[in-house]
């Protein structure tokens, strides 16, 4: 296979572009969030927690986009923290319904600010490109 392909692919691939964009800003989040105890993942599985009701198990990993044994093992250290519990579903008795402790909201309430903040300078650096743009492009594709 030609290296011409190789530098085609780098440069086209839309998956490939993604999956940089993703672990940079990934990086970027999980660093301004350290300071609370967080990683961007973290914060996203919180911050799908806070709801009036609490979600099943299922509900969080499609909105998530992800399996269910990968949503358990993410919450393993949050439930170990105290941040999240586990409670029986009153409507099927073999399903589980994840519920935002009291410490777990508090934790996603000192995040909050950060995550503004440094949402606020992504914006800003792709302003040009069009970040609502960019959104709806990405919803599409999800």
């Amino acid at each position: 296979m030609p290296f011409a392909t190789t530098l085609h692919v780098r440069d086209h691939c839309l998956c490939l572009a993604a999956q940089r964009a993703a672990r940079a800003l990934a990086r970027r989040f999980d660093a301004a969030l350290k300071p609370v105890g967080l990683t961007s993942g973290q914060f996203s599985l919180l911050m799908s927690l806070n709801r009036p009701a609490p979600p099943n198990l299922g509900s969080v990993a499609r909105l998530l986009a992800m399996d269910r044994t990968t949503l358990t093992a993410n919450l393993k250290p949050l439930r170990k923290r105290g941040w999240v519990e586990s409670l029986p579903d009153p409507k099927d008795g073999r399903g589980r319904l994840l519920k935002l402790t009291g410490a777990g909201a508090e934790a996603l309430a000192a995040a909050v600010p950060i995550w503004t903040e440094v949402h606020g300078a992504v914006d800003a650096e792709l302003a040009e490109a069009g970040p609502g743009d960019l959104r709806g492009g990405l919803r599409a594709l999800a």
